[in-house]
């Protein structure tokens, strides 16, 4: 299953013994949104009729009740791992090192797990969620830090907008507002690799002593670059709920569910980092 993400990328689907399938590269490369297939890709025992609706006619496949199921633990344990942070590691003038210490280092071990998940042939749970737990240890002291030195009420404020968005695109996307084709694709991914270097060249500027980098942080630049990472991050939502889609249609193995999840987990927290950035820069302009 591909993983659509801002950093991430994998092959697509593939069937129990590990081989793309033919017909779905070929509909990437037509740019085709279908799901209404005619055969079932992943058949094993001889049956290529098509798994309808998602709904578990066959066993063992992935449906979209899996990927809620799935989806919610990992985000229950960002959101989980994310609180005791922000109660365990406070952001006091006394500990304030120690706790950006350790957030740093959990942010760097998140990386590190989410890249072994990625080249890896088969969804690993226990690398997922090991990720979700590392990334919210990191997502709740920079949550805290900001909601103490910034404003009380901007992690609220970028949770609820994390939620409108992901909401809006589900809605434009089920409407076929939005149709993933691959000239679709290939902007997304064009846009998020422009994306990552700015954000690389702003970091190694302020780490180099050009003061605010590239003026990403802040001012009226800094909000533009917040809402472009926004819209960067709805899109690539967009990829993920289309190969759900493709994935329940195809008759996915059910261990393609967690790799669903991951990806999910992945781009909603994207979406909340750059609400959070461009609520940040909003509050300390007033």
């Amino acid at each position: 299953m591909k993983i659509s993400n801002p950093i991430f990328s994998r092959q697509g689907f593939e069937r129990h013994d590990g081989r793309a399938d033919v017909t779905e590269r070929e509909a990437v490369a037509t740019g085709a949104q279908r799901t209404d297939l005619s055969v079932n890709p992943f058949a094993t025992d001889g049956n290529q009729s098509p798994v309808k609706d998602g709904t578990g006619t066959a066993d063992g496949v992935m449906t979209i009740d899996d990927v809620v199921v799935r989806t919610a633990t990992t985000l229950g344990t960002v959101a989980v791992a994310a609180v005791l942070s922000w109660v365990l590691l406070p952001v006091d003038e006394a500990n304030i090192g120690r706790s950006y210490g350790i957030a740093v280092g959990a942010a760097l071990a998140a990386f590190v797990l989410s890249l072994v998940q990625t080249f890896k042939r088969r969804p690993s749970p226990a690398l997922i969620l090991g990720y979700a737990a590392l990334e919210g240890v990191f997502l709740g002291v920079i949550s805290s830090a900001t909601s103490t030195y910034i404003a009380p009420g901007v992690v609220v404020q970028a949770v609820l907008g994390t939620f409108a968005v992901s909401a809006g695109v589900l809605i434009a996307y089920r409407m076929r507002w939005i149709r993933v084709t691959r000239r679709f694709y290939g902007f997304v991914l064009a846009a998020a690799t422009g994306f990552l270097i700015l954000m690389v060249a702003n970091l190694l500027f302020s780490a180099f002593g050009a003061g605010n980098g590239l003026g990403f942080d802040s001012g009226a630049l800094g909000v533009v670059f917040g809402i472009a990472g926004i819209l960067l991050g709805a899109c690539f939502l967009a990829l993920d709920f289309k190969q759900i889609e493709d994935g329940i249609a195809y008759g996915a193995p059910r261990e393609e569910s967690w790799l669903a999840a991951f990806g999910l987990t992945l781009t909603l927290v994207w979406i909340y980092l750059e609400a959070l950035r461009v609520l940040s820069i909003l509050n300390s302009d007033d």
